[in-house]
């Protein structure tokens, strides 16, 4: 196998697969030559601002509330090691370690732009931390979503000056150890370059591009089981027909169709209208329009995640070439918070649609089926609590889709007066599509045991789903836990694997 080339960022260029292959798959990274060009181009407008005295904010001033302190220029580098242990208060758990690998990718990209003032040699001193595996302890609370990350970004650059704790092989250990066993030398921070390096969106902005990575699987896993269950259920895929959706014209509407139609090519198991009754309930009539509502919003959450990677999210920023400094709020994350607050409420629909389709398959009014899909009802209670188990987590999710950007709390004495909560937004859009992913397998688990009633052909695209959960998991005869089939099919769902698998045998998209 050819070895993978360095990704050499810009600032420009940086897509949600070079994201995946950085965080999730170890790709090298390096500062291009041009970045650099830039960068010390800015960095040396700095240095000239500081030698004139000029008063600029979080160079010349203090921080917030501070921002009319002015700050001496023998003062300036203590300015900035302070700046990084005040702001490290952050408490919560840990974040996980492509969180951070995230977080540290987009914050360089970021600062290549070269429209930060900060020297080369700082962000080469974090791309080496990256490539080395040396990932900062950092808490997941404690961020307004505003200002930027401010604490969580505080914690990824302390071991920056090594100072704070990293995770290196799962092993938590000093900064200084970690960087003193790569061999990397501690940064010494110059004016505006402990600023640079905590004032952005990396933290929401990682963790939203992971969600909309993960979405886009559970979104093609979603159309695969959904199949199944029209399948298990005899449903009349004349609904799915391309004239009905064309006429409304909604892109994830039309995509869904077409998924699902060609899952179900040449299924035997699918019932033609009139034949039995004429027409479906909603949770299989309407999954195009419910699943491809949810798409078409998971595409806008994609496009604010695009360009939220390659982003100046700093304050000040600084254009050479008009000789200005200006101060705004581009680490502002309303963007962000409102596009998490919204793909949250859209994947949360994927699994309350689902919940309802897994009703109908184990409940015999509504299918015709053995009662919970167990042959023995009564000694055996079959997959009855799994619908439970579904009908709690769509509930759960159902809080969770309180929009968290719709929050504010006025900071650093009301100098801050409006948050965006993005970061809030972004941790509870991960916990909503942990639920998902078990809701969908709780339908893939009873809609492959639904298929064992009858033996005619299945679909093109549902047949390979159903045969890789088989090979997983035996058909349900007696009782047995059910926490183990959910972790199975939740498996197959959340690696991928079930839409691999579908898709060698036919297209799907999103």
């Amino acid at each position: 196998m050819k070895p993978v080339s360095r990704l050499s960022l810009t600032g420009e260029h940086l897509t949600l697969e070079s994201f995946e292959e950085v965080v999730r798959h170890y790709r090298s990274v390096d500062l291009s030559a041009n970045a650099k060009v830039q960068m010390n181009r800015c960095r040396q407008m700095v240095t000239d601002l500081v030698a004139q005295g000029r008063t600029i904010y979080g160079i010349t001033t203090g921080f917030g509330k501070f921002s009319d302190t002015v700050i001496n220029q023998q003062q300036t580098a203590e300015l900035q090691r302070n700046l990084l242990r005040s702001h490290a208060c952050g408490v919560g758990g840990p974040l996980p370690e492509e969180v951070v690998r995230g977080m540290m990718l987009l914050r360089a990209n970021a600062l290549a732009k070269g429209y930060s003032g900060i020297r080369p040699s700082v962000v080469d001193t974090l791309v080496q931390m990256l490539n080395h595996r040396i990932h900062p302890v950092v808490p997941s609370q404690g961020s307004l979503g505003a200002s930027g990350d401010l604490a969580p970004l505080a914690h990824m650059s302390l071991p920056l000056i090594g100072e704070g704790e990293v995770i290196v092989n799962g092993q938590r250990m000093q900064a200084r150890t970690a960087l003193d066993q790569a061999g990397i030398a501690p940064v010494a921070l110059e004016a505006k370059e402990g600023l640079a390096l905590i004032n952005g969106t990396q933290m929401m902005a990682s963790l939203l591009s992971l969600a909309v990575i993960r979405g886009k699987n559970l979104l093609l896993a979603a159309d695969t089981i959904a199949a199944m269950t029209v399948e298990a259920l005899g449903g009349i895929p004349h609904a799915f027909h391309p004239l009905l959706h064309q006429v409304r014209g909604h892109r994830g509407q039309i995509t869904t169709a077409a998924n699902l139609r060609h899952l179900l090519a040449d299924s035997r198991r699918v019932t033609q209208p009139g034949e039995k009754r004429v027409q479906d309930a909603y949770s299989l009539r309407c999954i195009p329009q419910v699943h491809g509502a949810s798409k078409d919003t998971w595409h806008y959450a994609c496009q604010v995640t695009e360009t939220e990677l390659n982003a100046a999210t700093d304050n000040p920023l600084l254009f050479v070439e008009g000789d200005e400094v200006i101060s705004g709020g581009n680490f502002h994350g309303q963007p962000l918070a409102l596009a998490a607050d919204f793909l949250a409420i859209a994947m949360a629909e994927i699994g309350n649609i689902s919940e309802r389709r897994t009703e109908r398959l184990v409940n015999p009014q509504l299918s015709g089926l053995p009662p919970f899909l167990t042959r023995n009802g009564g000694l055996h209670s079959g997959y009855m609590i799994l619908q439970y188990t579904a009908a709690s987590l769509v509930s759960e999710n159902k809080t969770l889709c309180h929009p968290a950007s719709v929050d504010s709390i006025p900071s650093s004495a009301n100098q801050e007066d409006h948050v965006s909560m993005g970061s809030i937004a972004t941790r509870k859009l991960h916990q909503v599509l942990d639920n998902l992913t078990h809701v969908l397998a709780i339908e893939y688990v009873c809609a492959a045991q639904a298929l064992e009633s009858g033996d005619k052909k299945m679909g093109k695209g549902t047949s390979p789903a159903y045969e890789l959960l088989r090979r997983q998991l035996p058909p349900l005869t007696d009782d047995r836990e059910g926490h183990r089939d959910i972790e199975q099919a939740t498996e197959l769902i959340q690696s991928g694997k079930l839409v691999q698998a579908v898709m060698k045998e036919t297209t799907i998209s999103v």
